[in-house]
């Protein structure tokens, strides 16, 4: 009894002499940055005068944010304007966005084209190769206007190996297209699809390209586990 009194009295005393290692304390030095991040992303994104818009997905913004930080710091762009595209959305929604990121303010939101080998309404297959016909994801900076045989155009460097580094080489750009409009989704219950370039509708293409032309960002966003593993820059 004497024995089991002071067995008892012995585990009392380890319990509460034992330090406990703090959970907080394990926490990576990453999980930190990355929450200050999304902070950061987040307070940009309420504070964006949507002009009577409707605004990109916080998930969507908070990702081009981050990229379009990293690469204004890098000087791979040089304008402040920030061009989204949403490819988790139907084509038969507006899903670019152009945002002058120094006024913050939504500029656009329009129609937009996917590759017609990336999927009819929704988009869900993305390529890097050559013919492939699909549309690229990530992150570009836009290059210089030309005369193509859609009328003027505009060139795109793809600023992510392995993902969209082969867009200038595809002759993946910016153009107007019939098939972007929303008399062509009436007609065939989905917007028309391109050869891979992020085609835009008529009435509107010339004005965009002239703003966003010379080095500012596009990012062109899908959440596939693919890219947002292989990406160093979101």
């Amino acid at each position: 009894m004497i024995n089991n009194f002071f067995t008892s009295i012995v585990f009392l005393f380890f319990s509460f002499s034992t330090p406990v290692k703090s959970n907080i304390a394990a926490l990576p030095l990453k999980a930190g940055a990355e929450a200050t991040a999304l902070s950061a992303a987040e307070t940009v994104y309420n504070s964006i005068d949507a002009n009577s818009y409707s605004m990109p997905e916080l998930s969507c913004f908070t990702k081009a944010f981050a990229g379009f930080s990293k690469l204004k710091e890098d000087g791979k762009i040089k304008k402040d304007y920030l061009t989204v595209i949403d490819f988790s959305k139907s084509s038969n929604s507006k899903r670019l966005w152009i945002i002058d990121m120094k006024n913050n303010k939504v500029l656009y939101n329009t129609l937009v084209a996917h590759g017609r080998n990336s999927g009819n309404e929704f988009a869900t297959s993305f390529s890097n190769q050559s013919s492939s016909n699909k549309s690229s994801l990530g992150f570009y900076a836009t290059g210089e206007i030309y005369q193509g045989k859609h009328g003027p155009s505009l060139r795109l460097d793809g600023l992510e190996r392995g993902i969209n580094n082969n867009a200038r080489a595809r002759a993946v750009v910016m153009h107007a297209a019939d098939y972007v409009s929303e008399k062509f989704i009436q007609m065939h219950s989905r917007l028309g699809r391109s050869l891979g370039c992020p085609a835009l509708p008529n009435n509107l293409n010339r004005e965009i390209i002239n703003l966003i032309q010379g080095k500012s960002c596009l990012f062109i966003y899908h959440p596939t586990k693919e890219y947002i593993q292989a990406s160093k820059l979101i």
